[in-house]
């Protein structure tokens, strides 16, 4: 069982790729979208984008491939791929057990840069929606990780002090946004590692 700080008065979840293995999923849909525009979407491009909302990512991406990629239509097709594959999605235990243990001793919330509808399918297939109140997605708000803005208003519902709240991450941006806030850290890489295969 990881063990959280003694100071942490509320704890805040990241979901893809912390509660739910739903990773190598959004590297195969990403893939299947962007590969028609040249791109070579590998794993540690995904890793430095992960937490990334999917308009953001592909606005990203032309930048970083001079593509002019139609973020709401690549997006769409990212999308449709994505949600034939989101049925095979499993918890990753060694966090959802942190969940369990707390989830009637701190107050508990998600903060993810997925959608209002992506975060409740996820959290419907791998049975956890009973646990979380507050779900912060980004449908709520208006910078993304690694702007602290996620965190900060998980904090703010659960009434708790930013700097009494612990973050559990797997993405890049979304440490560093945790961080800006003010938060302690736990790095879901820490405990379990995530293989990408193609």
């Amino acid at each position: 069982m990881i063990e959280i700080s003694k100071k942490a008065k509320g704890l805040i979840f990241d979901l893809d790729g912390t509660i739910a293995n739903t990773m190598q999923n959004h590297f195969t849909a990403w893939r299947k979208a962007v590969s028609p525009y040249g791109i070579d979407f590998n794993a540690d491009l995904f890793r430095s984008l992960t937490g990334m909302p999917r308009m953001a990512t592909i606005v990203k991406l032309n930048e970083l491939f001079g593509t002019k990629m139609n973020p709401k239509e690549v997006g769409g097709v990212k999308a449709k791929h994505f949600k034939k594959l989101v049925d095979l999605t499993e918890e990753i235990s060694i966090i959802t057990d942190v969940v369990r243990k707390y989830h009637t001793i701190l107050p508990i919330s998600i903060g993810t840069g997925s959608t209002k509808l992506g975060a409740k399918k996820t959290l419907e297939v791998v049975k956890m929606s009973h646990f979380f109140d507050i779900v912060i997605t980004a449908d709520d708000i208006e910078n993304s990780k690694p702007h602290p803005e996620t965190f900060l208003k998980c904090a703010e519902l659960m009434g708790v002090h930013p700097h009494d709240c612990v973050v559990f991450e797997d993405g890049i941006l979304g440490i560093q946004a945790a961080k800006k806030a003010g938060m302690m850290v736990v790095d879901v890489n820490d405990y379990y590692k995530m293989e990408f295969s193609i």
